[in-house]
């Protein structure tokens, strides 16, 4: 039986973190604050999403922010997200030799991520990296997003496999918590901005350079 590989997009195939903080500075300008987020030191909050962006650099300056200025402000980020999506972001080394060879042995490989769906597909055709992939699901495509395990499910379904012999690989606790939900086993990447941290997470496996998925992937998917 065919075994699957699904993988999250933002910070785990793709350091996308500078192109999201810009589109979040961009509201934050409009609003008269100069640039509130630092493309380095502010990235592990760009893999949280566009609102969790707003939050944090909302609450640099002031105490009075508001939910509702939250999403006042999505769709304003999300627009200048789309403007420039690919300027700074880069595919990370090693990951597209990883799913080559993945494709290569048979796997079947699906996308299942929070961003949105259309902004995932213009992301990954604009990297040249879509076709390899027979799904993508994005937080839109269903009523519910990670963790809920149903997106996840899609993603493996969509692409021909079953839930019973695939695995995520993934970079968040949300990553975690989605492949807990569905029963099966995650690879946490720690080239990210947490780094070997994600170890607390109790992952089945830590995944540190792209190299090392398709024995991971032999060994996780029974």
């Amino acid at each position: 039986m065919t075994r699957t590989v699904i993988f999250d997009l933002d910070g785990t195939i793709a350091d996308t973190s500078a192109d999201l903080i810009a589109a979040a500075n961009v509201c934050f300008r409009g609003l008269g604050h100069g640039d509130l987020l630092h493309p380095e030191q502010d990235a592990l909050t760009a893999f949280h999403g566009g609102r969790a962006m707003l939050r944090l650099g909302l609450g640099r300056v002031s105490r009075d922010w508001t939910e509702a200025l939250v999403d006042e402000q999505y769709p304003l980020l999300l627009q200048a997200y789309a403007d420039e999506i690919a300027t700074h972001t880069r595919l990370y080394p090693g990951v597209e030799d990883a799913v080559a060879r993945l494709a290569g042995a048979g796997y079947r490989l699906g996308i299942c991520t929070n961003k949105p769906e259309g902004l995932a597909e213009t992301l990954l055709r604009q990297l040249g990296f879509r076709d390899v992939f027979a799904s993508l699901v994005g937080a839109d495509t269903l009523p519910v997003r990670k963790p809920d395990p149903l997106p996840y499910r899609a993603a493996v379904e969509r692409a021909g496999g079953v839930v019973g012999r695939s695995m995520l690989v993934g970079d968040t606790a949300t990553d975690r918590e989605t492949a807990r939900a569905a029963g099966v086993p995650v690879a946490l990447i720690t080239f990210g901005p947490s780094g070997r941290e994600v170890a607390a997470l109790q992952p089945e496996a830590l995944l540190d350079h792209f190299d090392q998925l398709f024995d991971l992937a032999e060994m996780l998917i029974a």
